[in-house]
Parts: C-alpha cells; structure tokens; sequence
C-alpha cells in the first residue's frame, strides 16, 4: 500500500506511526510511574517486614516475628540505621533495602508490613514516598504516632533540639504534613491500625489512627485491658488483628481476642 503513496504522503504516514508509538509507550510509563502499575494479589500473601519503633530495639518486635514466623509466614525483622533515632527518612530506604532482599529471596510480589510505633511512619514514608505501593500488600501499625505525639514536641520544646526522628515524630512536623497531605492511606496495600487508650508514648492516643484503615482500639476487643505502648506488641489484640489483616481476605477489625 505504501508503495502507492507519493514520497510525501508516505512520510506523513510514517510520521504518525511513529508518533503513535511514542505516546502509546509514554502513556503506559505514566501509568506504571504514577503509582497505578498492576495491583499486587491481595489474596497471595508474600514474606513479612517488622519494623521496629523508635531506638530501633529489634527486641520489642520479637512477639510479633515469633507470632508470624509460628503461622508459617517469612519474616524480616528491620535493623534500622545507626540507633534508630535518625532521619525517618533513611530508615524507609534501609525498609526498601529489606523489602528488595526478602523479595528476591521468595519469589514473591509483595510483601507485608507490620510497623511498631514509629516503625508505622517509616512504613507510611516506604509506600508513600519510595514507590512501595507497588510491592506492598497489606500495612499494618501498632501505636504509631502517624499525626505526631505530644511528648516530641515537649522534648523538642524543653531542649531546643532532639534527634531527627524526633523532630520528625512532633505533630506538623515538614515529614508528618507531607505524610497527612490528601490521602493518608495511599491506594495499593491495605491498611489497619491498632491503638491503645492507655498509650503514654503516642499522646493523643487516636494520632496512631489513619484515615482510609481499618482502625481498632484494644479496649473495643477487650474493655477491661490496660495496655501500654510497650505492651502493643505482645498484646493478644495484636495477634487478632495481624491474623484478620494478614491473611488472604481483606483487612476487618477483631470482635474477640483471649483478653
């Protein structure tokens, strides 16, 4: 057919193909780069990543790695940089880091998140932030100060400086606002949160709920508990909900736990 068209005509065609062409695959590129590649399989749960809170004390997430590990979930626990006070920022890339290796070393497409206290704001930063929405299944937090926690800001105030994590952990913080701004439960994982009304650490106690999750109160499950902030990890609350919001069904909040 082209050898019909004169010399003109023919490079007019071909012009458009070209053109064509070129949009198609800038059109597909924005679609993966702007967040909305294809889903990860909400019904196929991959490897797990704890990442632990502030101090970075691998320690206080050892019930829930124990918990995952028993129900036959590979687990990473993050060793976040320096003493787990630093920037949250670099702690989210070293989260990226964890998440590539426990990816390649499965086979699977995604992973899942469980973030204690400020571990949730480093998750929140990974899938924000660092394109982690596109291999993130499920986020889970447990007393995470995800709108800042007064005690930050009283540290902040009596010493004029605290260390970076700090600073960022403050309510309205430059890292909390960007975090807050829009969506606070970015599309991709699912996301749940867990709380305590007798946290002392994250103050107000509803700053660890997240607009857009599936957010429960230790005391909705068991009225009587008087779980603290360093209790949330072990707490029989926790293993229902990590059972509920880990599993191949979509999150939903607990009704019953051996309170």
């Amino acid at each position: 057919m082209l050898e019909s068209l004169s010399p003109a005509r023919r490079r007019l065609l071909l012009g458009l193909v070209v053109l064509v062409v070129v949009a198609t695959g800038a059109a597909v590129l924005a679609l993966v780069r702007g967040g909305r590649a294809p889903e990860v399989d909400q019904a196929v749960p991959g490897p797990v990543v704890v990442v632990p809170g502030y101090g970075g004390d691998v320690g206080s997430v050892e019930p829930v790695r124990r918990l995952l590990t028993a129900a036959g979930r590979e687990v990473s626990v993050v060793d976040t940089p320096g003493d787990g006070t630093g920037d949250l920022r670099d702690q989210a890339r070293t989260l990226g880091e964890v998440v590539d290796e426990a990816l390649a070393a499965s086979g699977a497409d995604s992973v899942d998140l469980v973030g204690y206290s400020a571990g949730g704001v480093v998750a929140r930063w990974y899938v924000r932030e660092l394109d982690g929405a596109d291999v993130v299944r499920r986020v889970v937090t447990l007393g995470s100060p995800h709108h800042g926690t007064d005690n930050a800001a009283t540290a902040l105030a009596a010493a004029g400086s605290c260390p970076p994590a700090c600073e960022q952990l403050a309510p309205d913080s430059d890292l909390l606002r960007r975090l807050n701004a829009g969506d606070e439960t970015p599309a991709g994982p699912r996301w749940a949160t867990l709380r305590t009304q007798d946290d002392t650490v994250v103050v107000p106690v509803d700053s660890a709920a997240l607009e857009g999750a599936t957010n429960v109160l230790v005391q909705q499950v068991c009225p009587a508990a008087t779980t603290t902030h360093g209790e949330l990890p072990g707490d029989p609350v926790t293993r229902e909900l990590l059972a509920a919001a880990l599993g191949e069904a979509a999150p939903s909040a607990p009704t019953s736990a051996a309170c």
